[in-house]
């Protein structure tokens, strides 16, 4: 028998707390579980642009992962007698000043370009996603003080603040990198900090809360799955942003250090024989392009296929 002078409990806040072990009901927001996995692929699918671009973009990964396997050549092969000779049957694409093969060269610098464009802004995820998330979820002087350090650092134009962290601690892949993703960390924090303040204010997240769920709980289970849908949009643009830096970074002796090949430091390599082999400079341009490209568009793609917008092909 129940006491009658035993408070009663809420129904909402019961129903909470019985379902606590179980998946918060998600809001209708830019999210996989809102939109589903069919309608979201449905979506995808349909522009036909992002599809190309995937198929693109994932032909060079392949190419470049395979680049031991498929290339004809070593990297550091030189053929001095062929030295700046054209294409030919034995180099389709002809050789650099050194007699190496441009084309397995190629290969190979699509490794380091898109292994380093990753590491930028996989530093820049783990720096700004939990603090983006902290800063939208608790407020206060805690938000204040993430926001005004993230504005400062949004201040300094991106490729100028990178020279100067890589000026600081020298040059190389592992360093170019690093301050690449100290430079985009902000970008990602206000995205994140920005989704996460309107999925806090979420009732579901109020009654989560009232019943003493943890926050590291609510963060995980009810936050962050619903904030994943613009965090990969900007991830995607990002991959595009880092790898034309750290194009123009090994451009600038700065990023990847010879002998090792990147896109970036065979486009350097190529300005100074540019007048006898313009096509050193064109190969390289092109990797970039279809890749910096293919990023953008899967970008877009991404961002029309989680958006709220009903489609034809939706109903």
């Amino acid at each position: 028998m129940t006491d009658k002078n035993e408070p009663e409990v809420p129904e909402v806040v019961a129903e909470a707390a019985a379902d606590e072990s179980e998946t918060a009901p998600q809001p209708q927001s830019q999210s996989l579980r809102t939109i589903g996995l069919k309608r979201f692929m449905r979506r995808f699918w349909s522009n036909k642009l992002a599809v190309v671009a995937s198929v693109v973009l994932l032909l060079i990964i392949l190419v470049a992962v395979a680049a031991p396997l498929i290339a004809p050549y070593r990297p550091d092969e030189i053929d001095v007698v062929n030295r700046l000779s054209g294409p030919t049957v034995q180099h389709w694409l002809g050789t650099d000043s050194l007699g190496r093969d441009t084309l397995s060269r190629l290969m190979y610098a699509g490794r380091a370009s898109l292994a380093a464009a990753g590491l930028a802004v996989g530093i820049a995820v783990v720096a700004g996603v939990p603090l983006g998330m902290l800063a939208g979820y608790v407020g206060g002087k805690t938000d204040w003080l993430l926001s005004r350090a993230a504005d400062v650092l949004m201040t300094f134009p991106a490729i100028v603040l990178a020279i100067a962290i890589i000026a600081a601690t020298g040059p190389g892949l592992v360093t170019a990198m690093t301050a690449l993703g100290i430079v985009y960390s902000p970008r990602l924090f206000r995205i994140v900090r920005s989704s996460t303040l309107g999925v806090r204010a979420e009732t579901y997240i109020e009654a989560s809360i009232s019943i003493g769920t943890p926050s590291l709980t609510i963060i995980r289970k009810r936050i962050l799955p619903n904030i994943l849908s613009p965090l990969l949009v900007q991830t995607s643009l990002l991959l595009a942003a880092a790898l034309l830096a750290e194009a123009a970074l090994s451009l600038l002796g700065l990023g990847v250090i010879p002998p090792t090949p990147s896109w970036g430091n065979m486009l350097g390599r190529g300005f100074a024989d540019i007048r006898s082999t313009p096509m050193l400079v064109v190969y390289p341009g092109i990797a970039i392009a279809l890749a910096t490209l293919s990023f953008n568009l899967i970008g877009d793609g991404l961002r029309d296929s989680f958006g709220r917008e009903t489609r034809k092909g939706d109903k």
